[in-house]
């Protein structure tokens, strides 16, 4: 199972969304989880993972999921190699039992065009990070996730859900 997942607060609240899916290239999902969240820590800058990484493992914890992949909205590593971000922090937690591939919108500082990706006509990348997979095999499975437009149909879906709050 593949599980995109994504975090959206309101305030101090906030609700965690999983969607599963099996294929890479599945338009649509096959299960979708949600957990709530109550009392979010503070955003602090350059530990964005403690606000996050709670409510995932939550999430995962509730819902008894156990996946082989988990997509997150965000970095595993914020240089793309060695400073570790959610992702590696969540990877980490996990015991490195299930591959992490972070996708994030924005280019971090210190971030190289290695790391960059382009889907459909976009003249803007998708930044790619990933723990427990090669940044290559990482890449090709986002550009291979169904949409023909820059942000996949799955992490659409998911930020969609997670605004539900």
């Amino acid at each position: 199972m593949i599980l995109a997942l994504d975090v959206h607060y309101d305030n101090h609240n906030g609700l965690v969304a999983g969607i599963a899916f099996k294929q890479w290239t599945d338009a649509e999902p096959d299960k979708m989880y949600a957990t709530r969240i109550e009392q979010v820590g503070d955003y602090v800058a350059g530990q964005f993972y403690k606000r996050e990484l709670p409510g995932i493992l939550k999430l995962l914890s509730e819902h008894g999921l156990q996946p082989e992949y988990i997509v997150i909205d965000g970095y595993v590593y914020l240089d793309g190699y060695a400073k570790p971000g959610l992702g590696k922090h969540l990877y980490d937690a996990l015991h490195g039992n299930v591959k992490v591939i972070g996708v994030a919108k924005k280019r971090f500082a210190g971030i190289s065009e290695t790391y960059a990706l382009y889907r459909g006509k976009s003249k803007q990348p998708l930044y790619i990070t990933s723990a427990g997979e090669a940044l290559s095999a990482a890449k090709l499975h986002i550009l291979s996730m169904h949409s023909i437009y820059r942000i996949p149909t799955m992490l659409k879906k998911v930020d969609q859900l997670s605004r539900l709050i």
